[in-house]
Order: structure tokens, then C-alpha cells, then sequence
């Protein structure tokens, strides 16, 4: 049997708020890529991810840079192939950034469960400015956060997660099955034709937001 991989991981805050930066403006980019939005969407989105990323600026040269790019994204929100490319590279600088704290691969398995149940809620509020956007936006991106829920989860594990840790090991369970189970109701309240179906949808995601940030979390005490 191979030795385990070798750990280092930081479960402190300015880790995890790396990692949840880099989720949601490499997010952002992807949804000013798609062109849907105007900028009011990519200022708030990525004014959330920015506002997160200030928190981890005094941990070196990459989370300034992340964050320097993000406000580029921000002022360049009226051109959106543009402020795709940039809020781009502030999240990879951002997850770099985490990476180099912790397991990389945890990193952006981290990036990935935040980042894809953040912007799936972030966009749903943005339905009620304008109700006529596509929902196949939503549903890419509750994909996304399925993905990157269960991925950080099964790593977790893989990793030994549950070989300790006590009464934290099902609060870990818990916390991501809640998330996976929620975005998977995310994804069928779409179903719906009326707008209802919508408003469903974004009040699970928000509580994903919750449950995914929880079992990001305390994933990482388990594992360090």
C-alpha cells in the first residue's frame, strides 16, 4: 500500500476565504464568458468575491495580485470578454494562493464546492432583476457545485478523513450530504416552469452555500 500523501494544511480562516475568492471569481469569469449578465451582476458577484479576498491579502504577493486582478475585473465589467479573462486569473491566483497553505488538491477541490454554490445563488438572486435569463446558466452551475462537493468530500475521505476526528466525522458527513442533497434539489426545482421554481431554487442554494462552507471546513480539521 502507498504511503499517504503528505499533509501541511492551514485550516485557518484566511485559507478557507482563499479558497472560497478563488471559487467564485473564477465563477464570475465563467458567467461573464457566457454573456448573459449586464454588469450590475458581475459588480456584485465579483465585489463578493473581493470582499472575501480582503480578508487574505496580508498573506503574500499572490493574494494581492489576486485581488489587484479582481478589482480589474470589476472596472472592466461593461466589456465582459474582458473582465471574464481577469476575474479568471484573480480565482487561480487565489486558489494558488490557498494551494501553497495547504493540500493543493484540496485547495481546489475547495475552490470548486464554494465557488459553483456560490455563484448558483448569486445568480438566482440576479432572477429577480431579470427573470428572462436562461436557466440552463443555473443548472451549469449547480453542476458545478454537485461536482465540487462530492469531489472535496471523496477526497476528504480518500485522504483519511474518517479515520478519526470522533463526533466531527459525522458532522462532516452531514454537512456534505446536506450540500450535495440541496444542490441536487437546485437542480430539479428548475424542472418547474413557473418562477417559483427559481426562488426554490436559489433559497436551497443558499443554505448550500452554508452547509458546503461547513463541510470545507471541518473536512480540513479532519484531515490535518
Amino acid at each position: 500500500m502507498s504511503p499517504p500523501m503528505p499533509l501541511d494544511l492551514d485550516i485557518g480562516p484566511v485559507t478557507l476565504l482563499a479558497m472560497w475568492s478563488g471559487g467564485v471569481a473564477i465563477g464570475v469569469g465563467v458567467v461573464a464568458r457566457w454573456g448573459i449578465v449586464g454588469p450590475g451582476y458581475l459588480w456584485i458577484a465579483g465585489g463578493t468575491s473581493l470582499l472575501a479576498g480582503m480578508f487574505t491579502v496580508g498573506s503574500g504577493a499572490l493574494a494581492v495580485a489576486a485581488a489587484v486582478s479582481t478589482v480589474a475585473g470589476l472596472a472592466l465589467a461593461r466589456r465582459p470578454a474582458a473582465a471574464s479573462l481577469v476575474f479568471g486569473l484573480g480565482g487561480v491566483l487565489y486558489v494558488v494562493a490557498a494551494a501553497l497553505e495547504a493540500n493543493p488538491l484540496l485547495a481546489g477541490t475547495g475552490a470548486a464546492a464554494l465557488g459553483g454554490t456560490t455563484c448558483e445563488m448569486l445568480l438566482g438572486h440576479w432572477y429577480l432583476i431579470d427573470p428572462k435569463l436562461p436557466r440552463w446558466a443555473l443548472r451549469r452551475l449547480g453542476g458545478a457545485g454537485i461536482a465540487g462537493l462530492v469531489a472535496d468530500a471523496t477526497l476528504v475521505v480518500a485522504l483519511g478523513g474518517l479515520a478519526g476526528g470522533g463526533g466531527l466525522r459525522w458532522a462532516f458527513l452531514g454537512l456534505a450530504s446536506l450540500g450535495v442533497l440541496m444542490m441536487v434539489g437546485v437542480w430539479f426545482s428548475l424542472a418547474e416552469r413557473g418562477y417559483e421554481g427559481v426562488m426554490a431554487a436559489t433559497g436551497l442554494s443558499y443554505l448550500s452555500v452554508l452547509t458546503a462552507l461547513g463541510s470545507v471546513a471541518v473536512g480540513r480539521f479532519l484531515v490535518g
